[in-house]
């Protein structure tokens, strides 16, 4: 499918602290959804990622990558925060919890550099992201956020 064709996903760039903030909720409410496809949507269909040491090209890819994340991270739950925003760019910092399959707890600590193109498709996608193991008993995510928890920041430790 051209580009051309797909339909604006707004918000739109240039991004002001209201719409900034919307686009970074949507995102947390997608991977919370932990479905590769819907995802893998809000992209451009030529979006380029860097996600910690690999690198992924294109809508396909990465539905394929989330598909082999989520079934190494079980029980995934994200937390993202606006850190900064400046026409079509955003970043945020983030973390998430989820067990391996030996049962082992990980928070998972990091911050994005996002682009967008013109119809508020992202373009690109550079991560960083540390791991900490944890118990279960020092978690502190344990599902998608509620109404009542929209924009509360998230602490570092």
């Amino acid at each position: 499918m051209a580009e051309e064709s797909l339909p604006p996903r707004a918000p739109l760039p240039p991004f002001d602290d209201s719409t900034a903030r919307t686009k970074v909720q949507a995102a947390e409410d997608a991977w919370n959804s932990r479905d590769p496809q819907r995802v893998a949507g809000a992209y451009s269909v030529d979006s380029v990622w860097r996600n910690r040491s690999e690198f992924v090209r294109g809508r396909e890819e990465i539905a394929a990558f989330l598909t082999r994340k989520w079934e190494r991270e079980q029980d995934y739950v994200l937390r993202k925060s606006l850190w900064a925003f400046e026409g079509n760019h955003i970043a945020v910092r983030f973390q998430y919890e989820w067990h391996d399959a030996e049962g082992q707890w990980w928070r998972s600590y990091g911050n994005e550099n996002w682009e967008f193109d013109s119809l508020g498709y992202m373009t690109s996608r550079e991560a960083s992201i540390n791991d900490l193991a944890i118990t279960e008993a020092e978690r502190r995510i344990h599902g998608p956020r509620g109404d009542d928890e929209r924009d509360v920041d998230i602490p570092l430790q």
